[in-house]
């Protein structure tokens, strides 16, 4: 398992680890060079860690009640003290909720020890730009000595600032220090030039306050009265720590390359925002009550799919000026020895079909919410659905973005069916009847030829890509959309194949390398989290129910780790945790299969029943 916690202001994000050792943190962004990456490569690329100098201890790491405030207690020999986490969250401007405040892109560790005496060390080793830039150390004086270090190198500026005077060298600031019951101390990172020399004028304990307030407060507003409350809630607060919050944009993790493949090269960039997450994460957010998350979410997405002088994407980073082309560090060694490791994602040249209608799936969202679109949305939606009627039948990539040839995949066609069918739906309700007429007619060329070609009768099921009779867990998304009626007797077919084929109990992985073109051949991945949450679906819509209870259990309890957070993939053999982490995807279909479950059980109260623990 990944033993780290994540935390963030919904900017920028940082994984702390159940040693104390923050080994992930890019500033001021997401998808800026990291300052601290260790977990890529333990020896060059940096970190900040708090903790014990005897290597004998214990730890345990907890989240401060509804909030990302995160809690690591460790226990030695001689005493108990603990290192609390956060990055300052900024409220929203309520005057003016179009342009919410910049965050303050800080680091605060509070030190507090509650019994005994323990020993403590600070390995302050930021490298900046991706390890790339080893960075100058200049000690800031004050009355009692160094009390402010800044660590400028490339285009980024650091500054350590500390209660407890900070001796400098030239790789950085490792010191120890002992603490005593009822002692505390404060240790921050910040970002940028021209921030405070002084610990004080950071008002940490102002700041970790305010920004409780503010997580619980979000929590509060949550719309959500089921089952497994601790997992949506842990779950919701994830996914805003992955929302760009200038801009409404998630993105699908706050890493880069950690390995599908331990010692393989399926090692990505994620830290962009993918349109197929789009529909289900708006539908989320709606569902729960986030009606302002959804909405800015939903501005950034029209911003970004207008049509006009480019084509529709896959995947756009967080801000128009995020780098998305894909390059090599080959100096980084990668996790574990996992290379290369690589930032940029050259999936945002792909063609991929499936994108029209994960975006009308998103605007349909709304329509059915609000009972109408803006002019700008339904502009979007005809444009969009106006580029399938044209591009149907084309060859693409697939959801999986596979890098061998473009096939006629089977899923991208029902996203094509999916798209057309919603904006007819919308059309006919705008009383635009020949428009809506003229979509539903090519919807039904789609579906009649997903129905002719995609479907294979010795297997029993949807194909993977047209003339091939390779299985594909993607397609356990069909029931969802409607494709088929409830009773279609090839809903169950299908998903008893993929079961047969792709999974071993709730575990399901999404294909067959071997039998699939994705230009990585010969490596095997992990079960796709995603993936266990839609065969729950399943399970619930062909009416095997108490199986779903029971995966969804065992799911949480087995693929989050100690904190209930997931990765993309995990491992059955080595019980780990694989591909990049926290995955946004995820969460999101853990909260979908917990509110669904939960409405089965308020439908059914004589078939209620309490999940296990």
């Amino acid at each position: 398992m990944y033993h780290y916690g994540l935390i963030g202001d919904m900017s920028s994000a940082a994984l702390v680890g159940t040693d104390g050792s923050i080994d992930w943190c890019c500033f001021p962004r997401f998808d800026s060079p990291s300052i601290f990456a260790a977990i890529l490569d333990p020896d060059v690329g940096g970190r900040f860690r708090i903790g014990p100098t005897s290597p004998d201890f214990q730890s345990n790491q907890e989240y401060l009640t509804d909030s990302n405030i995160l809690k690591t207690t460790f226990r030695t020999a001689t005493g108990e003290i603990s290192v609390t986490d956060f990055m300052p969250a900024a409220e929203d401007d309520d005057d003016n909720p179009e342009t919410p405040p910049k965050a303050p892109h800080e680091i605060h560790r509070i030190v507090t020890c509650t019994s005994g005496e323990v020993e403590m060390t600070c390995d302050f080793q930021p490298r900046h730009d991706y390890a790339q830039s080893f960075p100058k150390f200049e000690p800031i004086r004050g009355r009692r000595g160094a009390t402010a270090v800044r660590a400028s190198g490339g285009r980024q500026v650091i500054t350590l600032l500390s209660s407890i005077p900070l001796p400098v060298n030239e790789r950085g600031v490792t010191f120890s220090f002992t603490m005593s019951s009822g002692q505390r101390e404060t240790i921050v990172v910040t970002y940028g030039h021209g921030r405070p020399a002084s610990i004080e004028l950071l008002q940490t304990m102002e700041k970790l306050n305010s920004t409780r307030l503010y997580w619980q407060g979000l929590v509060a507003k949550m719309n959500y009265a089921g089952l497994w409350r601790d997992a949506v809630v842990r779950s919701f607060l994830a996914l805003h720590l992955m929302m760009y919050r200038n801009t409404g944009a998630i993105v699908a993790a706050p890493t880069t390359s950690l390995p599908e493949t331990i010692g393989g090269t399926r090692n990505w960039d994620y830290r962009y925002s993918w349109l197929r997450d789009s529909s289900f994460t708006v539908d989320i957010l709606y569902r729960l009550g986030d009606v302002y998350g959804a909405d800015r979410y939903m501005r950034w997405l029209l911003e970004q799919c207008k049509l006009t002088h480019q084509k529709t994407r896959i995947l756009y980073g967080v801000s128009s000026n995020s780098p998305l082309r894909e390059r090599r560090l080959d100096h980084l060694r990668g996790y574990e020895d996992s290379r290369p490791v690589r930032i940029g994602n050259a999936a945002a040249r792909h063609l991929q079909l499936d994108v029209f209608g994960e975006v009308i799936l998103s605007i349909h969202s709304l329509f059915l919410l609000h009972g109408e679109v803006s002019t700008e949305s339904w502009a979007l939606v005809h444009s969009l659905a106006e580029t399938v009627v044209a591009n149907w039948h084309l060859k693409d990539r697939g959801v999986w973005e596979v890098r061998g040839d473009q096939q006629h995949f089977v899923y991208s066609k029902v996203m094509c069916w999916a798209a057309l069918e919603k904006a007819s739906s919308m059309a006919a309700a705008m009383e635009d009847f020949s428009l809506a007429k003229r979509w539903q007619e090519t919807a039904e060329l789609i579906k009649a030829q997903i129905l002719d070609e995609g479907w294979c009768a010795s297997k029993g099921a949807f194909r993977q890509r047209y003339e091939h009779e390779t299985l594909d867990a993607s397609n356990l998304a069909i029931p969802f959309l409607g494709l088929l009626s409830r009773d279609d007797p090839r809903v169950r077919y299908n998903v008893d194949a993929i079961e047969r084929e792709l999974t071993d109990g709730s575990l399901v992985w999404r294909y067959l390398p071997d039998e699939t073109d994705d230009g990585l051949r010969g490596q095997r991945e992990g079960a796709f989290t995603l993936l266990s949450f839609w065969l729950i679906g399943n399970l619930i819509y062909t009416g095997q129910t108490d199986r779903g209870f029971d995966y969804f259990n065992e799911v949480i309890r087995r693929q989050a780790n100690h904190l209930g957070l997931f990765a993309e993939m995990y491992d059955p053999m080595s019980g780990r945790q694989l591909g990049n982490f926290p995955q946004a995807y995820s969460h999101i279909g853990l909260i979908h299969t917990a509110l669904n479950l939960s409405s089965y059980i308020a439908d059914t109260p004589t078939r209620r029943r309490r999940p296990s623990s």
